[in-house]
């Protein structure tokens, strides 16, 4: 019997052209399992550096475009035309591109945060649910295999009920003033215009409280922030600490969380930790060590779980791809939430409606975000007050 084949989506890109990092990392997760292709891109807001990135990518001259305004425009007009677009520029670009191709009538795919202050979130939100599209925003971590698996084990009561939470993302590369040697990715992220009022909060922070929610499902009631800049002259926070008294479930009693990012924390590259403690039982998992999560229930010894390998279940196996004991995660976190939106994409091609199943971080996460780093801004301008918020 013939295999019906299945034509790969058509993809464009705003921003991630010469001498940006995670456009790379788009093009890479876009491709990796074969359901996209690149065929248009606005890759730079200089004519020069766009034309010439469109170039080395091997897009046709006449799909590289100088403006998102004109790209949105001309591929919407084409019969062939993208379907979906994936924004990679900084923050500040992220809510007028993402509106010139909702109202296009293209699919968005977005790098987080979701905007760069909440006003725009609020609004791209409702300019979503009008556009009827889909809007992906990329909180890649989410797609790790063994996230997936410390997911299903909480909301199967593998933990019990939740009491703790604790999550930190630690890096070190702005331990120094390196934006004022013209380092572009930190260039962008210390400057308020483009980054939005949150520096390392809405960068890595944002999704330190992303995972968080994934794994445990809880919703935050009350919430304190202090922020705190440390390298001289810095205009925006590059430490963050966080509290939380998330919202009731049941008769248990309301769990407690704990955050902390930061990008001054010498010795530290990327290092993403999450422990989740509950009446039976506890979890930890850490980004640099992806393919394991540990187990540990009341009273028992610490059990090691792996990515394809002992312990891990169907939630894991799901998103794996390669062998057990071979490393699988950022490229591959991405990459999933990519081909869970081609999915999402091929089921609106079909029916008009987006569906529920293995859909990836949606608008509303990413309102989520936006709420959350206004909400830390606001408690440390008030000396770490305990705010009550809605997020």
């Amino acid at each position: 019997m013939a295999v019906k084949s299945v034509r790969p989506i058509r993809l464009g890109m705003v921003g991630g052209g010469q001498g940006a990092f995670i456009g790379g990392v788009h093009r890479i997760a876009a491709r990796l399992d074969g359901h996209f292709e690149l065929v248009a891109g606005a890759y730079s807001s200089y004519p020069k550096r766009a034309h010439a990135s469109a170039a080395e990518l091997g897009i046709e001259r006449d799909r590289s475009y100088e403006s998102f305004a004109e790209m949105a425009k001309r591929e919407a007009d084409r019969e062939d035309g993208i379907e979906a677009v994936s924004i990679v520029t900084p923050n500040h670009l992220h809510f007028p591109a993402a509106k010139a191709f909702l109202e296009a009538g293209i699919h968005v795919i977005c790098d987080k945060p979701l905007t760069a202050n909440l006003k725009d979130a609020q609004k791209l939100v409702k300019l979503v649910e009008k556009s009827g599209k889909l809007f992906v925003l990329t909180h890649n971590y989410t797609g790790y295999p063994m996230i997936r698996q410390a997911q299903e084990m909480v909301a199967k009561g593998k933990l019990g009920d939740i009491r703790l939470v604790n999550v930190e993302y630690l890096q070190d590369w702005l331990a120094e003033p390196i934006e004022l040697t013209g380092q572009k990715q930190a260039e962008w992220r210390t400057d308020p215009a483009r980054s939005g009022s949150g520096g390392c909060v809405g960068d890595i922070g944002t999704h330190a409280f992303n995972l968080a929610l994934f794994v445990t499902g809880l919703e935050v009631d009350k919430m304190r922030a202090q922020l705190d800049t440390f390298v001289e002259g810095r205009k925006l926070d590059d430490n963050v600490q966080a509290g939380f008294k998330f919202k009731p479930k049941g008769n248990a009693p309301a769990a407690q969380g704990a955050l902390w990012a930061s990008q001054v924390a010498p010795g530290n590259e990327n290092n993403l930790t999450l422990r989740v403690y509950g009446a039976k039982g506890a979890i930890e998992w850490a980004q640099e060590n992806p393919n394991m999560l540990w187990f540990t229930p009341l009273g028992k010894p610490k059990q090691l779980l792996t990515r394809g390998g002992s312990g891990a279940g169907a939630a894991a196996a799901n998103v794996t791809r390669i062998p057990a004991g071979h490393p699988e995660g950022y490229l591959e976190g991405f990459s999933t939430l990519y081909t869970e939106t081609a999915a999402a994409i091929r089921q609106w091609n079909k029916s008009g409606s987006l569906g529920k199943k293995s859909q990836p971080p949606t608008v509303g996460h990413g309102l989520t975000g936006m709420k959350f780093i206004d909400s830390c801004v606001k408690s440390s301008q008030k000396g770490g007050a305990w705010l009550k918020v809605s997020l």
